[in-house]
């Protein structure tokens, strides 16, 4: 372990983890699997703790259900990560007490890094490292976890650390600069939690015609496997199928007179997406434009006052 006013250590540091949930239990086998010495889990309940440690060899749970008790934890590991929820951040920072030269890093994809800033004023260094990945709660969400991107937002040594840390999970490192989180989690939930509600409102629309929901839900999977497939192997608007690829604004038309006899959001909905197709399809090589626009005309009585008449461009695939 680092001593008091020595940097983070140029060797693998030893790991702590604050909270006992999902995320901690992946990151901190995934570690020890790869060789990293994960030393000590804290968590308010000493048996969450210790079902979290009694996984990782030479691991020791520790109980913090004292806010005077959180000042062990450094005792015990040079690198330090919150895997607690974002409102209970602030707190749990306030009663660590850090050695300058040892690390405190949360793991929220929301939460500023400056949330961590009280350590930093011990002469700890702080920095975020967010998995995008969902954590299910299952066995094998350490195995899994390997292939995806962790998002890292640290600085000098820290920084080389948790690319490192990254790196030897199997995992693929990003980068976003201070004050962006806000964006950067929403554009997380697209592509997590917003699919799935896109998947309730297909299974909704099929559920409306009389397809039984069971039958609807098993019906959409080779569907939406094909597209995302097609999405890593073409790109997004190269994997665009349906009826704005094809410029059909007849189709459209219809599909938004369909939808607004339902009532609801259903048209409104199904027209700001269009948007974001008609920006997909507007990349494409040979874009037919007028017929683009056309559908944009198509949607514009169903959109809100405030929406944008075209999608935007220029974003990345």
């Amino acid at each position: 372990m680092s001593t008091p006013n020595n940097p983070i250590p140029d060797f693998r540091p030893t790991l702590g983890f604050v909270g006992a949930g999902r995320v901690a239990r992946a990151l901190a086998s995934a570690a020890a699997n790869a060789g990293y010495e994960v030393t000590v889990i804290a968590s308010r309940r000493l048996d969450a703790a210790q079902r979290v440690a009694d996984a990782i060899p030479g691991c020791r749970a520790l109980a913090i259900d004292r806010p005077e008790a959180m000042g062990a934890v450094f005792g015990h590991a040079d690198l330090v990560f919150l895997t607690v929820p974002d409102d209970a951040i602030a707190s749990c920072v306030s009663h660590l007490a850090p050695h300058a030269g040892q690390a405190l890093v949360h793991c929220s994809g929301a939460s500023e890094v400056a949330l961590l800033a009280p350590a930093a004023r011990h002469g700890a260094r702080i920095g975020g490292f967010h998995p995008l990945f969902l954590f299910a709660g299952l066995d094998d969400d350490a195995t899994r976890l390997s292939g995806s991107a962790i998002t890292i937002e640290a600085e000098g040594p820290l920084d080389d650390a948790l690319h490192a840390l990254a790196s030897a999970i199997g995992c693929r490192a990003l980068s976003i600069p201070a004050g962006e989180r806000m964006r950067y989690h929403a554009g997380a939930n697209y592509a997590a939690s917003f699919l799935l509600c896109l998947l309730e409102e297909a299974t909704q629309l099929w559920h409306a015609v009389g397809m039984p929901e069971d039958a609807a839900r098993d019906a959409m999977w080779p569907l939406v496997m094909g597209t995302l497939n097609a999405a890593r192997e073409r790109g997004l608007s190269g994997a665009l199928a349906g009826p704005v690829s094809r410029g059909d604004a007849g189709i459209v038309t219809r599909h938004t007179e369909a939808l607004a006899t339902m009532g609801g959001n259903h048209a409104t909905l199904y027209s700001l997406l269009t948007l974001r197709a008609i920006s997909l399809a507007r990349r494409r090589p040979g874009a037919d434009g007028p017929a683009l626009d056309a559908i944009a005309r198509a949607i514009a009585p169903y959109l809100p006052p405030t929406a944008a008449t075209s999608a935007p461009h220029g974003s990345s695939e």
